[in-house]
């Protein structure tokens, strides 16, 4: 049984008209527009449920209430929440405010501010009138009358209306037929009483998480407007570059550069600039690499500029800049002793050393080092360097590295000037560097100093006893006599120079020598020339590089820093750097392998460059004057600066005619690869200092590979030249022994021409060689195949007398023709 609407009498249920039997609907469709994020949105079927309500209406029958009806409107009111205008508002007014100039938005911005303040106003107002009425009388009969609507604000801010209960089914019709709060009944709205003063008011609108935390900063933006804005900004300069609007970028180009990198770096396809290469007659892959002025002309094309830049830019600022004056401090002077082998260099050394106090106490100094610092006896610090000889001396000053400040030159008193003594003289006036003559072996009966200062002046070296400016001291290492006189000369001339460096910056120095060592890597020993290198810093030397993880200095002492003037061994590098190579403190990894590959990349080219060269030129050579000898070595040593001697010793060593080819040059051991490598070229193996591994042993023994051990390098030298003098071709020396003239010429069957000769001087002898002289012409050069005297054989022939002669497979004999007989033999020859 259903409720009629206009009757509402019962009736029985049954089918419709059409036939169809059906309830009134309670359910409505529609479609409503769902908004998203970024602008986007669609329609969506929603079902809106009416509720259907029924009261008893005057004849006491249940009547169903229409929406229409002021009870529906109460409970429609009742059960809507409450929104915030004010916030739907000011949400209303920034989306339109997006959209104006700024001249609009000044405009509405200071009609919301005046709006504003009419509003704030207005609330005032009606607060006090709410306070006010709140302490008059309340009658319970009358209700109160409805206050006047204002202007701005339709609803009292803080005070919603509240919510309707919708009435429950009960047997109690007198609560049934209660009208209910806010409901209107006889046409008579009832209105919600005004809250009296104290009473907490109500909240208005919907409660929010900043609001419950009591969060009250400003309103922060949030992830969807900025993925707003960026979507934006993507889209103006979509726009742009469909308008033709281009970017003009700035490409920087180094010296070599791949198709690819350049397409990348001006932001372009790289179909478009292979069509642009294409144009220029380059047919070229994206892999390619292309010179700079190519990749120039390219990036001008595409509207795009352009910088220059070199390979080598990454050594800019590697050294750094000069120092202030008032950031230099006093340091160390750098002292070389050199001098002639047999003079007393190394006694010298040790005697300087020996009054080391510190190096006393510490037990001795390592070995193998090339530079050291000792204290002498008055307080004061000099740093020696001991260069592995006088090639590797020069090779570090033609490098430039400015290392040496003073250098001690060493002569006997009894022997004098020396060849040795004036090349070290010329390596020091080379390198501008002052001098000190210590005048050694004074305690010897023969030394006479006086002719070791005359001696000097021939080769511009003017000693102060002779009205010159150069120190000269008389001392004996072996007696350790005139040792502190020795000392103040260093001192003084130090003094003069006024040695200065900064320590107060990245570490800066040279490789004084570097070696392999088993357990302990590579090992370089760096003089510090400025700054202050420390552990843990990063660094370059040559092309190797890596990070200081420990430094010792000459007594074995571990060190945290070293400053200007301080010889280190230097623990950490990747790789052995050459002598003399410089060393820089960098500031990270990249920098420093970014420099040491381009130094790598730099030597290989070079290398190329010079053996491509040596091979065309080689070449040449063969074609026009024969091939050259050469001999191939493998060469193996202790120090990098005992292989650069051996290498440049070598090199001397050779001629137009033989020379020495180095295979292969190295610091270490020698291994079973420097055997394979020299079994390949049959080549022997010189080791200077070092030994073969075992497996290296065994391999040179079943391969049949010599190897050669020295630790003098003279002995090495000598050897090696005795080798080459032995390739040389012999020498050629011919002997004279005499004229014979033809007289008449015979031919004989079966033999051929014989001449009828006279010997005019000196002897004919068989078995020489002759050559044939026609009008003073040399037409023929061969031997003598018959000599006859008479009938019979002979030996030789003497002055005056007739001879037969016959020549080797040649018959082209006149009468008046001089024959010259001579001897040939060949004599060894020496390099």
């Amino acid at each position: 049984m259903t409720e009629t609407e206009d009757t509402g009498k019962s009736k029985k249920l049954g089918l419709s008209r059409p036939g169809k039997l059906e309830l009134k609907k309670t359910v409505a469709k529609g479609q409503v527009r769902q908004s998203f994020s970024h602008g986007r949105s669609k329609m969506v079927s929603v079902e809106v449920r009416k509720k259907r309500t029924f009261e008893r209406d005057s004849g006491g029958h249940m009547s169903e209430i229409r929406e229409n009806s002021a009870t529906a409107d109460a409970a429609k009111d009742a059960f809507v929440e409450p929104v915030d205008e004010k916030k739907v508002e000011v949400e209303a007014q920034a989306r339109a405010a997006s959209n104006l100039t700024n001249e609009e938005r000044a405009a509405r911005a200071k009609a919301l501010e005046s709006a504003r303040i009419d509003s704030e106003k207005a609330a005032e107002a009606a607060r006090l009138e709410a306070e006010r009425k709140a302490l008059e009388p309340v009658e319970e009969a009358q209700p109160e009358p409805e206050p006047e609507p204002e202007p701005k604000p339709a609803v009292e801010p803080n005070v919603s209306a509240p919510k309707a209960v919708p009435a429950a089914p009960a047997a109690d019709d007198e609560r049934r037929a209660r009208p209910k709060k806010g409901a209107k009944t006889d046409n008579k709205k009832v209105q919600t009483p005004t809250p009296r003063r104290g009473e907490p008011r109500r909240r208005s609108g919907k409660l929010t998480i900043a609001e419950a935390l009591g969060d009250q900063e400003g309103r922060q933006r949030s992830i969807a407007s900025v993925k707003r804005q960026r979507d934006r900004e993507r889209e103006k300069m979509m726009a742009a570059r469909s308008a033709g609007t281009k970017v003009i970028r700035e490409v920087v180009i180094p010296e070599v550069i791949t198709v690819q990198e350049l397409a990348n770096r001006m932001a372009e396809r790289a179909v478009d600039v292979i069509k642009a290469l294409m144009k220029m007659d380059m047919m070229v892959t994206p892999t390619q690499t292309i010179d700079a002025d190519t990749a120039e002309l390219v990036v001008e094309e595409f509207g795009h500029k352009f910088k220059r830049v070199s390979e080598s830019d990454v050594e800019i600022g590697l050294r750094g800049d000069a120092d202030d004056e008032e950031n230099l401090e006093q340091r160390a002077p750098v002292v070389t002793i050199m001098g002639h082998v047999d003079h007393g260099k190394t006694s010298l050394l040790d005697a300087l050393r020996e009054t080391d106090v510190a190096g006393q106490e510490a037990g001795g100094i390592t070995q193998h080092i090339g530079a050291y610092q000792v204290t002498m006896s008055s307080g004061a610090k000099i740093s020696f360097l001991d260069t592995p000889g006088h090639a590797a001396f020069s090779e570090m000053r033609s490098r430039g590295a400015q290392v040496t400040d003073i250098v001690v030159l060493c002569v006997a008193a009894d022997d004098g000037i020396m060849p040795q003594t004036i090349e070290a003289i010329r390596h020091a006036q080379a390198a501008n560097v002052p001098i000190i003559v210590a005048i050694n072996k004074i305690d010897r009966p023969d030394a006479d100093a006086n002719r070791v200062r005359t001696d000097l002046l021939q080769h511009d070296i003017q000693v102060e006893e002779v009205g010159g400016d150069v120190l000269a001291v008389e001392v004996s290492a072996t007696e350790k006599l005139n040792l502190d006189k020795l000392e103040e000369a260093i001192l003084l001339q130090a003094e003069l120079l006024d040695l200065r460096a900064n320590p107060n910056r990245p570490g800066e120095g040279v490789v004084v020598e570097a070696k392999m060592e088993q357990g302990r890597g590579s090992v370089a020993t760096v003089l510090v020339q400025r700054g202050t290198i420390r552990i843990g810093d990063i660094f370059v030397a040559g092309k190797e590089w890596g990070r200081v993880r420990a430094m010792f200095d000459a007594h074995g002492k571990t060190l945290e820093e070293a400053g200007p003037s301080v010889p280190v061994e230097i623990l950490g590098l990747g790789g052995t750097p050459n002598a003399g190579d410089e060393v820089s403190v960098v500031d990270d990894e990249s920098r420093a392998r970014e420099v040491g590959q381009f130094r790598l990349r730099r030597e290989k080219a070079a290398a190329g460059v010079a053996s491509a060269r040596g091979t065309l030129e080689q070449m040449f050579e063969r074609i026009k004057e024969g091939e050259a000898e050469s001999l191939p070595i493998v060469v193996k040593a202790d120090v990098h600066g005992s292989v650069e001697a051996i290498v440049s010793a070598l090199d001397k060593l050779g001629t137009d005619e033989v020379k020495v080819q180095v295979l292969h040059s190295a610091v270490g051991g020698i291994n079973e690869s420097d055997v394979t490598l020299a079994r390949a070229s049959n080549a022997p193996i010189i080791g200077f200092n070092v030994r073969a591994n075992p497996q290296a042993r065994e391999l040179a023994n079943r391969d049949n590979v010599e190897i050669r051990y020295y630790s003098i390098i003279y002995n090495l030298t000598d050897d090696l030249k005795q080798v080459l003098s032995g390739m040389l071709a012999p020498e050629i020396r011919e002997t004279y022994l005499g004229n014979a003239k033809i007289q008449e010429v015979f031919n004989i069957t079966k033999v051929g021409k014989i001449a009828g000769c006279m010997v005019t001087d000196g002897q004919v002898k068989r078995g020489s060689r002759v050559r044939l002289i026609r009008d003073d012409v040399v037409i023929h050069e061969g031997e003598l195949s018959q000599l006859k005297r008479f009938k019979d054989d002979v030996k030789d022939v003497k002055d005056g007398t007739e001879c037969g002669m016959a020549f080797a497979n040649y018959h082209d004999l006149q009468k008046g023709d001089v024959i010259e007989c001579f001897d040939v033999e060949e004599v060894a020859r020496q390099l």
